[in-house]
């Protein structure tokens, strides 16, 4: 694949960013629901949420991949680290390096920010992704755990 370019997104990205959201939604077996992707829009927009968004371009400007994140405090160390949400590559452009261009992106914005590390997760049985991670990164020691609560 020729250069990927990446930006964040800005407000005329909202319907690729929506099909590439859906996509990611899809993936994780998840329901097509407009008013999440409101939300998270709405969220990537504004200056004052946490939550950020960069999107990856191929040479004709198509957006073929996202990184959802934001600041992660840590109270235990006084200091703030990142953490990545979501990431996405279309498929006809998996393999191509394009996670590893949104990864190290969002690691170069987190070094301007001052961030002690970046962390994320992912499913386990997501082996291509999880390829990936283990040539950009190291698996930590933690286990994640969820308790519902809605």
């Amino acid at each position: 694949m020729s250069a990927i370019n990446v930006t964040p997104a800005q407000p005329d990205d909202k319907e690729p960013w929506r099909i590439l959201f859906e996509g990611y939604r899809r993936f994780y077996r998840q329901p097509e629901d407009p008013a999440v992707a409101e939300t998270v829009w709405g969220w990537v927009l504004d200056p004052a949420h946490p939550t950020t968004c960069l999107l990856a371009r191929d040479a004709s400007g198509a957006i073929v991949g996202l990184a959802h994140y934001r600041d992660l405090p840590r109270p235990l160390s006084g200091t703030t680290a990142g953490f990545l949400d979501d990431l996405f590559v279309i498929p006809e452009a998996r393999g191509s390096g394009i996670a590893e261009t949104l990864i190290e992106a969002v690691a170069a914005e987190g070094k301007l920010r001052g961030w002690s590390w970046l962390r994320w997760f992912t499913a386990e049985d997501n082996y291509r992704a999880r390829a990936v991670y283990d040539r950009v990164a190291s698996l930590s020691q933690w286990k994640t755990y969820q308790r519902d609560i809605g």
